[in-house]
C-alpha cells in the first residue's frame, strides 16, 4: 500500500498531523534544550548517537539522542537550531525513524557529514556557531567537520557542558552501581602485570619511544588489568580510562564500585611501577592536560579517543595510531584463550545441531516463527553455558 495510507508512520503532511502511538512528543524537550542553547550563545547543537569511550553499544544513561528524538536506532546524528530539527540515520532505520519521530523533526536518509554541515549551512548564518560536546565525537569526526566548516563563516565551538544532560536533568539515567571485579586466572592466562610489561616492552622498542600510553576504549582497560562490569548492557565493561607510564600506571574509575578482591590485585605492587593508582574517573582530562605538559609523548588510538582528550595533548606530543597496543595485544589470543575460544565452539555446535533437529520437526507442523526460534536456541545456549566466573552472584556475566 502507499506509504501515506499507513497508520504505522508518521504523517506530517495532514492538519492535525497523524502520528502513531510509537512517536514521542519531543515538542517540551526541544523547548527546554533551545533555551540552554540561548543562554550559552550556540546557534546550532549537533549530538551524535555515541558515547565517551566511542563504544559500539552504550549505556541508558548515554543514550541522548534516543532521548531527545524518540529515535531509538543505534546509529544516527541530530541537529538543533532555535527554529530547526532534524535527524540524520541510515537506510536501516528509515522506517523506524518515521515510527518514533514528531512532526518537530527532518529525517535526513543519509549519514554523510558533508549533508549534515550543508544542512547547517543554511539553517545558521555567517558568524554563527555549530557547538559539540567534544567528549562524544571521535578524532576523524572532529576534523571531518572542522574541514568541512573550515571558510564557510561558522565557527565549530566545543562545549564541554553537554547541554542534552543540562536539560534530561534528574530523569537521566543514574550512574552505574554494580561491582566491578576481577576475572579469574583461569579465564585469561594471562596476569594483568604481564600484560602491562608487554605493552612497557613495546614502548620501550618504538622509534619514537613513547613515555606513555593513553587508553580510552573500555575493553582496553577491561582487558589489560583482567577487570569486568556491566556498565553497558551485554558488554562486560565498565566507565574508565588509563593512563600508562613506564613507571605509574593510573586507573580512573570509581574506585568504592571495586571489589575488595579487585582493589587488592591492583594495589598488590604498591608501592613500585606495579602499583595502580585509583582515581576518579572525571579526573582523566585534567590529569593529562598536566602530564602533557612534561616532555612527553603520548600513544595513542585514534579509533577511541575522543576529541575531548585528544585536543589537550601538544600536537608533537603525539603518537597516533589508528589502535592503540592495548587494541592490538588483545585481538592475538594466548593458549588459555585459544582453548577456551575452542571449548566455546564445540558447546555451540553442540546447541545448533540440537536446534535444527528441533526446526525439522516443528516447522513443518506450523508451530515455530522467527521469534519463538530465537527464543528455543537462546534457552539451548543458556543450558550449556559454564559456572560464572564471578566472585559474587551479583558480579555480571563476564561475556
Amino acid at each position: 500500500p502507499d506509504a501515506s495510507a499507513r497508520t504505522d508512520i508518521r504523517d506530517c503532511s495532514t492538519d492535525p498531523p497523524y502520528l502513531p502511538p510509537t512517536v514521542t512528543n519531543t515538542s517540551a524537550r526541544l523547548a527546554a534544550l533551545r533555551d540552554t542553547m540561548r543562554a550559552h550563545g550556540v546557534h546550532a547543537y549537533v549530538v551524535p548517537s555515541t558515547d565517551a569511550h566511542m563504544s559500539e553499544y552504550i549505556a541508558e544513561r548515554d543514550a541522548r539522542l534516543g532521548w531527545l528524538t524518540g529515535f531509538t536506532g543505534s546509529a544516527g546524528t541530530s541537529v538543533v537550531t532555535q527554529d530547526k530539527a532534524a535527524l540524520w540515520t541510515d537506510s536501516r532505520y528509515w522506517t523506524q525513524a518515521e515510527r518514533q519521530l514528531d512532526c518537530n523533526w527532518e529525517l535526513q536518509r543519509t549519514t554523510w557529514i558533508e549533508s549534515i554541515v550543508l544542512w547547517i549551512l543554511e539553517a545558521v548564518p555567517v558568524g554563527g556557531n555549530v557547538s559539540v560536546d567534544p567528549f562524544l565525537f571521535s578524532i576523524d569526526t572532529w576534523n571531518s567537520y572542522s574541514q568541512a566548516l573550515h571558510g564557510s563563516g561558522r565557527t565549530l565551538l566545543p562545549i564541554e557542558t553537554n547541554l542534552v544532560d543540562r536539560v534530561w536533568g534528574d530523569q537521566r539515567p543514574p550512574l552505574a552501581s554494580s561491582k566491578i571485579y576481577s576475572l579469574p586466572g583461569e579465564f585469561t592466562g594471562s596476569s594483568w602485570q604481564e600484560k602491562v610489561a608487554g605493552i612497557r616492552q613495546q614502548m620501550e622498542q618504538h622509534v619514537r619511544r613513547p613515555t606513555a600510553v593513553l587508553l580510552s576504549g573500555l575493553e582496553e582497560t577491561a582487558w589489560l588489568f583482567n577487570l569486568r562490569g556491566e556498565d553497558v548492557p551485554y558488554n562486560p565493561v565498565f566507565y574508565s580510562y588509563t593512563l600508562l607510564t613506564h613507571t605509574d600506571i593510573s586507573l580512573f574509575v570509581d574506585e568504592e564500585r571495586l571489589l575488595d578482591s579487585a582493589r587488592q590485585s591492583l594495589r598488590a605492587g604498591c608501592p613500585g611501577t606495579l602499583c595502580v593508582e585509583l582515581l576518579p574517573y572525571g579526573q582523566a582530562r585534567d590529569r593529562l592536560s598536566r602530564y602533557a605538559q612534561g616532555n612527553v609523548t603520548v600513544w595513542l588510538g585514534t579509533e577511541y579517543t575522543n576529541y575531548g582528550l585528544y585536543g589537550v595533548i601538544p600536537q608533537d606530543k603525539l603518537l597516533e595510531d589508528s589502535y592503540s597496543p592495548v587494541m592490538l595485544a588483545k585481538a592475538v589470543k594466548n593458549a588459555k584463550e585459544q582453548e577456551l575460544l575452542r571449548a566455546a565452539h564445540v558447546r555451540d555446535a553442540v546447541v545448533v545441531i540440537q536446534y535444527l533437529l528441533w526446526l525439522e520437526k516443528m516447522v513443518p507442523q506450523g508451530q515455530v516463527d522467527e521469534f519463538s526460534g530465537a527464543q528455543h536456541i537462546d534457552g539451548l545456549r543458556w543450558s550449556v553455558l559454564p559456572p560464572r566466573p564471578t566472585p559474587t552472584p551479583s558480579a555480571g556475566r563476564p561475556g
